[in-house]
């Protein structure tokens, strides 16, 4: 290739995308991260495990605590990408993003995202309980510090991503007044860190060797030290769940089969699935590994179908 074209083709590659057809509410929408609303369905799991989650005051209760977490995590996307619109337009991906190929003026991103910050703790203030408030806020003051400066910081960053994953399955509970189980968040944390460690590994292998790394810290960190991490934390999982299985809370059960106990299989399964794509460092996007493996979504299945029987006492 002459040295023309090479000039030719870097020109290209820094060059901003050109706007996506839409308009602009069609490019605000794409940057709140759609995709990513799924993993707002957590508010759901305290209830769901509790056994609190079909009465109509609890579905209207949890689908407000939905809506204002997905505020808030839009808030911190359209934050993030008006941050980083300069160093995304040099990036062959990302500048595609509406924020960064132009469809959303940077001042207009974070306008909406201030304001989406300011309204959803002010509307959970109005509506919710005390405790909701307080976590949202402390949830978008986290996210926009890691945003600012923590994603920069060695295992800081992963601390932060799975406290976020934590804090939405903490949410449903404190907005219905359920007690939270030591064992639930002990299963929920280190699960969350096993699937947000086992993503960094993957996107380590999967762009060793290469130039252009989307995350600055993943030259910093070694493969090896994330094996371990998704190691240590699958194991803490699995043990967490196994101790909140067998924790009855002195009343002995009174359905069929021991569901809840019987729920442990399914639950390593599971795990020992999942570990099977992080070991390949093709776990980069949770979401994908679990929807795309049919093994992986049967065995999740039989594990809701089991806890929901253990729940109903059936």
């Amino acid at each position: 290739m002459t040295e023309a074209a090479v000039l030719r083709q870097r020109t290209h590659e820094e060059r901003p995308a050109p706007p996506r057809k839409g308009g602009l509410p069609a490019g605000i929408l794409r940057t709140a991260r759609p995709k990513q609303w799924v993993k707002n369905v957590l508010v759901v799991a305290a209830p769901a495990a509790a056994g609190e989650l079909f009465s109509r005051h609890a579905l209207i209760r949890l689908a407000l605590v939905f809506v204002l977490f997905t505020a808030c995590a839009a808030a911190v996307y359209l934050v993030n990408d008006a941050r980083d619109a300069d160093a995304d337009r040099a990036h062959p991906t990302k500048r595609h993003r509406p924020v960064a190929a132009g469809q959303v003026p940077v001042p207009l991103a974070y306008a909406v995202g201030g304001g989406l910050a300011v309204l959803a703790p002010a509307a959970a203030a109005w509506l919710c309980p005390p405790a909701v408030t307080a976590l949202l806020t402390a949830y978008l003051g986290m996210q926009l510090a890691y945003c600012v400066s923590l994603k920069h910081v060695l295992v800081v960053d992963l601390v932060v991503v799975t406290t976020g994953f934590l804090m939405r399955a903490m949410v449903g509970g404190l907005a219905l007044g359920i007690p939270l189980s030591r064992w639930f968040l002990i299963t929920t944390g280190f699960g969350a860190l096993f699937m947000v460690s086992a993503k960094r590994y993957s996107e380590a292998v999967q762009m060793a060797g290469k130039e252009g790394v989307t995350r600055a810290l993943l030259t910093e960190y070694t493969t090896g030290y994330l094996r371990f991490v998704w190691q240590l934390a699958a194991g803490v999982a699995v043990l967490g769940y196994c101790l909140w299985a067998m924790e009855e809370g002195g009343v002995p059960h009174t359905s069929v089969l021991p569901w809840r106990q019987l729920s442990m299989v399914a639950f390593v399964l599971a795990i020992l699935r999942y570990a099977v794509f992080a070991d390949r460092g093709t776990a980069g996007e949770p979401e994908d590994v679990v929807l795309r493996d049919r093994a992986l979504a049967l065995i999740g299945l039989v594990w809701m179908a089991m806890y929901g029987l253990a729940v109903a006492n059936w």
